[in-house]
């Protein structure tokens, strides 16, 4: 099976260089690397073309224009231009694990899709890392652990027996497409992402609603697929969940008609990447 990582990236090459180091590094390599760009200077261009020759995998730059925050259009192209059988999602700010790209692969299954979280990295301790320290994957790292959006104390180190039976036995987890992971052909059966949500938020979550409309069901990742998230000022509104925003009606829309394809999407980028 071949595996293509998607890392949406929007001009922060320090921490896009730390992320694809962490990627050369796995136990089980992807076969390519496909970085998704929200429209990035010329910065993170020249870092990606120092990358590509020497990462051990192809790594390819899709870029898009720079028009506001437009990450499901960006997520579209990247999946486009993947050649995986099966495409694990990132965001540009993280750090991994080394058997993160193996631990997707080892609870990959059929009629699934993966959803993995972050460790968030104190201030201090994000800083450490993007100078190149070493990262700890462990429930004493330097994290905020009580946020809502991070990973919780308790699932902060690797057990992949743990990580097997927790897969099995709940579904669900807060979905987060900064650590997310599908069959290719499960994304364009639903369309991939719907390039009407622009701005911050709800893209993820409209996207697992489609999912679960056409029968695909969500299994959560604790104890495996471990991510360092560096802190950073967040673009999210005060409540994500405020139903009066655009994306999040379209989202409610989704699930009260369980919406299944959106109509403007992936398909609308194949065309440019052929197989």
């Amino acid at each position: 099976m071949k595996v293509s990582v998607v890392v949406l990236t929007y001009n922060w090459p320090s921490a896009l260089g730390r992320l694809l180091e962490s990627l050369a590094t796995q136990t089980r390599l992807p076969d390519e690397i496909v970085v998704a760009d929200d429209g990035s200077g010329a910065e993170t261009a020249a870092l990606l073309a120092r990358f590509a020759g020497r990462l051990p995998v192809p790594l390819r730059h899709v870029w898009q224009e720079d028009k506001g925050f437009r990450a499901a259009r960006a997520r579209n192209r990247g999946i486009a231009a993947s050649k995986g059988d099966y495409v694990i999602l990132l965001d540009g700010d993280m750090l991994l694990h080394p058997s993160f790209v193996a631990d997707h692969l080892m609870l990959a299954e059929r009629g699934y899709f993966l959803q993995g979280g972050r460790i968030k990295a104190n201030h201090e301790e994000s800083a450490r890392l993007l100078a190149g320290g070493h990262p700890v994957f462990a429930p004493w790292a330097r994290a905020h652990f009580h946020e809502f959006d991070g990973t919780r104390r308790i699932y902060a180190f690797h057990q992949p027996f743990l990580a097997r039976w927790k897969a099995r036995s709940r579904r669900g987890g807060r979905v987060m497409s900064c650590n997310m992971s599908f069959w290719r052909d499960d994304l364009l059966k639903v369309n991939g992402f719907d390039e009407r949500m622009e701005g911050y938020g709800a893209e993820d979550r409209e996207l697992a609603a489609r999912m679960g409309n056409a029968g695909v069901h969500r299994r959560q990742l604790k104890w495996s697929a471990l991510a360092l998230h560096f802190e950073h000022a967040s673009r999210a509104p005060v409540d994500v969940d405020d139903m009066s925003l655009p994306n999040n009606r379209l989202f409610r829309q989704t699930v009260e008609q369980r919406i299944v394809r959106c109509a403007q999407g992936i398909d609308s980028h194949l065309a440019e990447f052929p197989s």
